[in-house]
C-alpha cells in the first residue's frame, strides 16, 4: 500500500491547541508507523499544496470570541479555492481548545469542510479550559493528561483509518 499522508493544521496563542495538535500527531505517528506521513503545521505555514497532498486532515483551533481563531480562518481563506473540488470524500476531524464551549468553532470548521466535500470521521474533540477572565484567557494553558489522551486517540484513529484504507 502507498504511503498515506495526514495533515494536522493548528493555531495557538496560549499553547493549549498546540499541545492538543502535538498529542494527536504523536498518536497518529505511533499508530501509522512507516505507512503514514504526518505533517504538523502551524496555520500560517500551511499552503494549498500541503492540503492537496494530504489524504486526511485534523484541523485544530482555539475558540476565540466564540469562533475559530482568525489565523485558522486565514488558513481556510488562502487554501479554500485552490483546493475546491479536489478533496472530495477525504476524511477529517477537528480539535478545539475552548474557553467556554467551542461549539461554534466546530460548526465553522464543519461548514468549510462541507464546502470542500470532506467527510467527518469522528466527533470533534473539544477541551474546555473554562478561562473566562482576561488574565486566564491570556495565560499559558496546560492541557490535562486525560484530554491529551483523547487527542492522541483521535490521531491514532485517523492514522488507522488512513493506513487500513477504511477512509
Amino acid at each position: 500500500m502507498a504511503l498515506r499522508a495526514l495533515l494536522i493544521v493548528h493555531h495557538t496563542m496560549t499553547g493549549g491547541t498546540a499541545q492538543m495538535a502535538q498529542a494527536a500527531a504523536e498518536g497518529a505517528r505511533a499508530e501509522g508507523g512507516e505507512a503514514l506521513k504526518v505533517d504538523l503545521l502551524r496555520a500560517h505555514e500551511a499552503q494549498p499544496e500541503h492540503v492537496l497532498a494530504a489524504d486526511g486532515f485534523l484541523f485544530c483551533t482555539p475558540e476565540n470570541l466564540a469562533a475559530m481563531s482568525g489565523i485558522m480562518k486565514d488558513f481556510f481563506d488562502r487554501c479554500y479555492y485552490p483546493a475546491l473540488d479536489r478533496l472530495n470524500g477525504r476524511p477529517y476531524a477537528a480539535l478545539v481548545c475552548a474557553g467556554s464551549d467551542g461549539s461554534n468553532a466546530v460548526r465553522q470548521i464543519e461548514r468549510i469542510a462541507t464546502g470542500w466535500r470532506l467527510r467527518a470521521v469522528a466527533p470533534a474533540v473539544i477541551v474546555c479550559t473554562h478561562a473566562q477572565t482576561p488574565e486566564r484567557i491570556l495565560a499559558p494553558k496546560v492541557i490535562g493528561e486525560d484530554d491529551l489522551a483523547r487527542c492522541r486517540e483521535l490521531g491514532a484513529a485517523m492514522a488507522a483509518g488512513l493506513t487500513l484504507g477504511v477512509f
